[in-house]
């Protein structure tokens, strides 16, 4: 259910040409794939320097107000960026007030004595490192290692992408429930240098032609007369079927051009 790869371009300018990039549908319930009832898009542009993401999402009353990093944003509204890198992949999740949360996950089927996450940054007592099995698994079957079938992963909650750069702009008055606001914009500069637990092999910048595997995802808080609707709505760009973000083989396919995407007319 990933749906057709999307293309990112090159881009030769300092600035990212967003004006002109080309954007993703509008982002779509997880399970069932009905547009959400709230627009989001995102976009990603590259040079040789860093991977580019952009996300626009509307919502008429803009509000978060976790403001501890790393604390878990998922609970509010949000959005989210996924990278998948093999035998590992890393989470980014931002609110309205900038605030992060980064999560790093390496596959236990893939983490050994001698393995190539045998090494300090990884040291799983250290490190206090959490197991984890996926989102939402209630079921008695696959309640204690998940749905996917590569089961458990390791996850380390203090590990921090290498150089990553985020901002968000508000469209509006932030939690302020009597301003009807537009929405909100997020801005993310993720430097190739800090990728090379996650190149699995590929080229760091990437080459004309390179395929990477991405989840562009949204969570929506809503509270209908002041009860809050559990699990909140999910929206992505690549709907796979099944709640639960962690399913690396379902995301989105992002094919690297070499072509800059100033030389399009």
């Amino acid at each position: 259910m990933s749906g057709e790869p999307y293309i990112c371009r090159r881009t030769s300018s300092a600035t990212p040409a967003w004006s002109r990039v080309e954007w993703s549908p509008r982002f779509a319930d997880m399970v069932t794939g009905h547009p959400g009832f709230f627009d989001t898009r995102a976009a990603a542009l590259w040079d040789n320097e860093n991977f580019y993401v952009r996300f626009q999402i509307e919502e008429p009353n803009v509000e978060a107000h976790l403001a501890q990093r790393d604390s878990l944003i998922f609970t509010e509204n949000d959005v989210e960026l996924f990278i998948d890198g093999g035998d590992c992949y890393y989470e980014f999740e931002v609110n309205a007030l900038g605030t992060i949360y980064e999560v790093f996950f390496i596959w236990q089927d893939s983490f050994g004595r001698g393995s190539r996450f045998d090494v300090p940054e990884f040291d799983v007592l250290s490190r206090k490192a959490l197991t984890f099995g996926g989102d939402y698994d209630r079921s008695g079957s696959t309640f204690w290692r998940g749905t996917h079938p590569r089961g458990l992963r390791w996850a380390f909650l203090d590990w921090d992408f290498p150089g990553l750069k985020s901002s968000v702009h508000v469209d509006g008055t932030i939690n302020d429930p009597y301003s009807i606001d537009q929405g909100w914009t997020v801005n993310l500069i993720l430097p190739w240098s800090g990728m090379k637990w996650l190149a699995n092999g590929r080229s760091l910048p990437p080459r004309d032609g390179d395929a990477w595997r991405m989840f562009f995802g949204r969570f929506q808080k809503l509270t209908p007369g002041g009860v809050e609707v559990q699990p909140h709505p999910a929206w992505c760009w690549s709907p796979h079927g099944v709640y639960d973000t962690h399913q690396p083989d379902r995301w989105t396919t992002v094919l690297f051009s070499g072509q800059a995407i100033e030389d399009i007319r």
